[in-house]
């Protein structure tokens, strides 16, 4: 009998389960827009806000209602014509040479001034400035920090940094303001030193083994006006109060369209100027009118009480020294309030130069007077 081999069924094929798609979700839509608002808030910075914008329709929603700004000027580059700035003059009042002074500060900083004035105004065509606006060449108008604003709605707190300050300098000096202002100046501080001389072991050593008082006895020596130094102070001085009182006068379109606002600050990336204002100056600016220089472009400077503050050589904590070290406490005459207070003055800067002004105003003060300009 022959046996039939049995063969096997075939295999069954079985088709493969197919993976489920995973879902698409945005965990963005999970947040309730008052958080993303805290995220968007920290990061402040215009340019990035411009960026998340884009994203997506929620984002291009809530942006417009961040309540802190910081707005980077990357460059400005202006043409040779100052003729905005030309006709600035010194007051009538001044002798010849404090006319000459002023003449020299002013020829100093009319071309920073005018290009500040180009860039904060609404448009510009013959020169270039690249922020979070679109960046055209050729004479063809830009955005501006104003225009790029109006994106906002309710913006509280606002900076905006400047690449650089107006005032040149020289190598190695030291020259730094903070100013304050409502309608018009309310105070300014101003902090300089002929030369800085960084810390090193041996000059520390020095300082310490054989300090040299022979010319500082707490009084301003007399080659301080024999050798120039009393009219450097005096470039500086101007100088610094033309720098602030033209940006206080170029903030004022920023400042009518956002009502809002609680604190502006103005400053640059040197660190050498700053201006603020608080909610109650802002306010002021609004209600107040102000006395303004058309011709010159900046806000005028009433009359003047000043103290001064000298050291011709002044050692840090950590070993930094500051030759001819001046402190300047600037308020207006018809102010109530005290132009020699020690703890406004000595607060105006950051460390290590917030020392120094401590430093400064337990020295002998000396009362100066300016008239308006």
């Amino acid at each position: 009998m022959a046996v039939i081999p049995r063969s096997d069924p075939p295999p069954r094929i079985h088709p493969q389960p197919q993976p489920q798609p995973l879902e698409q979700t945005d965990h963005f839509d999970r947040l309730p827009d008052s958080v993303l608002l805290l995220v968007l808030n920290r990061i402040a910075d215009v340019k990035s806000l411009g960026r998340c914008r884009a994203v997506s329709r929620r984002f291009h929603s809530l942006v417009p209602q961040v309540e802190n700004v910081v707005v980077r000027v990357d460059c400005v580059i202006s043409d040779e014509d100052n003729s905005s700035l030309s006709s600035i003059k010194p007051p009538s009042a001044a002798s010849s040479s404090f006319s000459a002074v002023f003449s020299l500060v002013v020829g100093g900083i009319v071309k920073p001034l005018q290009a500040l004035g180009q860039l904060l105004g609404t448009t510009s065509r013959s020169s270039s400035l690249s922020t979070s606006g679109e960046i055209e060449q050729g004479g063809v108008t830009h955005h501006s920090p104003t225009q790029v604003l109006r994106n906002f709605d309710e913006i509280l707190y606002l900076r905006i940094e400047l690449p650089s300050g107006e005032l040149g300098i020289d190598e190695g000096v030291l020259l730094k303001w903070r100013a304050e202002f409502g309608s018009t100046l309310d105070n300014c501080v101003i902090l300089g030193a002929s030369s800085v001389i960084q810390p090193s072991p041996m000059h520390i050593s020095q300082t310490l083994e054989a300090p040299d008082a022979s010319e500082d006895n707490g009084s301003i020596p007399e080659s301080f006006y024999t050798n120039g130094g009393l009219k450097l102070r005096v470039v500086w001085t101007i100088s610094s109060l033309i720098a602030a009182s033209a940006r206080h006068y170029l903030l004022q379109p920023i400042i009518s369209e956002h009502k809002t606002l609680k604190s502006l600050v103005l400053t640059d990336s040197d660190g050498q100027g700053v201006l603020s204002m608080n909610k109650d100056q802002l306010e002021e600016l609004r209600v107040k009118p102000l006395l303004a220089s058309s011709a010159s472009k900046r806000t005028l400077v009433p009359a003047l009480n000043m103290r001064l503050w000298y050291a011709p050589s002044l050692v840090l904590p950590d070993g930094t020294v500051l030759k001819g070290a001046t402190l300047v406490a600037i308020r207006p005459s018809e102010s109530n309030k005290d132009v020699s207070d020690a703890n406004w003055v000595s607060s105006a800067f950051e460390e290590p130069y917030e020392t120094a002004a401590k430093m400064l105003v337990k020295r002998r003060t000396y009362c100066l007077e300016m008239n308006s300009f």
